[in-house]
């Protein structure tokens, strides 16, 4: 009996011994399959089929090391606050479910206490790839805090098909391509019989878009209007930009539904409605050809500059999105991959070639092949490169609100021009916001 208990505890020893051997292996075993399992980068945008592709190319590269998971806040579900305020609410609360995000470029300063600074991530070569209009945006208070996505520049569109009916087509459409004066393109209202016809639409929504317009038509009449980097309300120039707006919804050139329209409302009513011309940004023609129901129209839209003031020239508002990395994030290494990968010359042309918006790198507008084969970007460039940015200051998107809401009750007409300047002066200058 003694003798099997020996041999049966000389087993059990042995088997120890043979576990302690075996532990580490074991062990080692399941921390190599917790290896193998991809990071998980949330990043937070508005999900197209563009960035869709690029996403999954990116997760395809990166296969078992790193996976971006989408997180989507379309533009046809949430507005821009709302959006704004789901992002502060993540950042606020430091959530492991927010990575990585796009911003519009405005938003920067807002956002910059919340996020990595970015300065140390990349190389000096890396940061001068960028074009100086896209970098420009990415700084505050002298930090490298977001890097850009893709650009894009106020533009305006026209139907060619329209303008082709008058005798001096051709030397119209030379002046449209140079920029022709608001008193220009008024006057063709008359010759092309639309004094009854929408004509010219604009964004007149009470949202950032209507400010954009306000923006172009003061800096178009005074280009130093922003030089204090803030908005000057009260003043002439302010007063003839809202004026005219009003003015143009008033006498019929424009159509008093777009008090209510953004963009996309604005383009779709001037394709259904055939106006002549319409504000907007150069995504347009590309977005609409998978989602407007008559696409023939599309080949009679064409893009011109905006129109110019006499002995002024155009100017267009700079828009365009940047990535934003939360300083709460485990996973910035991988952060910034996603954007040297979305920042890579092949994706930029897919985005531009796939939505029309304008690439954030230098090298893609020195690509002769490229430009052969889309010869607008040359023009777009040019464009870009005569743009203007929006103040750039921490409550800007307050400063916005309040200057869009204003505005449009007076091109709606509910109050006077200069009830709605005294007015978005003086809430401005208070500590109230607009609830909207």
């Amino acid at each position: 009996m003694r003798k099997r208990y020996v041999i049966a505890s000389a087993l059990i020893i042995v088997l120890i011994i043979i576990g302690i051997g075996w532990y580490p292996t074991l062990f080692d075993y399941f921390k190599i399959g917790a290896k193998n399992q991809p990071v998980k980068l949330y990043y937070a945008d508005n999900i197209s089929p563009s960035h869709d592709f690029a996403i999954q190319e990116f997760n395809r590269l990166h296969k078992g090391k790193i996976e971006v998971v989408p997180v989507n806040l379309p533009f046809s579900k949430f507005s821009t606050n709302e959006r704004k305020e789901l992002l502060t609410r993540s950042l606020r609360s430091k959530s492991e479910k927010l990575d990585i995000f796009a911003v519009d470029l405005i938003w920067v300063p807002r956002f910059a206490k919340w996020c990595e600074p970015l300065d140390s991530y990349f190389t000096q070569q890396e940061k001068e790839r960028i074009l100086g209009d896209a970098m420009r945006s990415c700084m505050y208070d002298g930090t490298l805090v977001s890097m850009p996505m893709y650009l894009d520049v106020g533009l305006m569109y026209y139907r060619w098909d329209i303008i082709r009916r008058l005798p001096d087509a051709a030397l119209i459409e030379k002046r449209l391509q140079e920029s022709i004066t608001w008193d220009e393109m008024i006057r063709l209202r008359e010759r092309l019989g639309y004094k009854k016809k929408p004509f010219f639409i604009f964004p007149a929504k009470d949202f950032e878009g209507l400010v954009c317009t306000f923006l172009e038509l003061s800096v178009g009449q005074q280009p130093d209007f922003l030089k204090s980097n803030s908005f000057p309300i009260l003043t002439p120039t302010a007063k003839k930009s809202l004026q005219m707006m009003v003015d143009f919804v008033k006498n019929g050139t424009t159509p008093p539904e777009v008090v209510d329209f953004d963009e996309f409302l604005c383009n779709t009513y001037m394709l259904d409605h055939d106006a002549v011309f319409v504000l907007s940004w150069e995504d347009f023609v590309q977005s609409f050809r998978t989602s407007y129901h008559d696409t023939t129209k599309l080949k009679y839209v064409a893009i011109a500059p905006l129109p110019h003031f006499e002995g002024k020239s155009s100017a267009s508002v700079i828009g365009g999105w940047n990535f934003m990395v939360s300083k709460s994030s485990t996973k910035k290494a991988e952060a910034m991959e996603f954007i040297r990968f979305f920042q890579s010359e092949e994706i930029q042309r897919l985005i531009f070639e796939r939505t029309g918006y304008l690439p954030a790198i230098s090298s893609v507008y020195q690509d002769s092949l490229f430009l052969k084969n889309h010869q607008e970007l040359n023009f777009l460039h040019q464009l870009l490169r005569r743009g203007f940015h929006r103040p750039a200051l921490v409550d800007y998107t307050k400063v916005s609100d309040i200057v869009s809401h204003f505005a449009n009750l007076a091109i709606k007409r509910e109050i006077s021009v200069e009830e709605a300047l005294a007015r978005t002066d003086e809430q401005i200058r208070s500590n109230e916001v607009i609830i909207k």
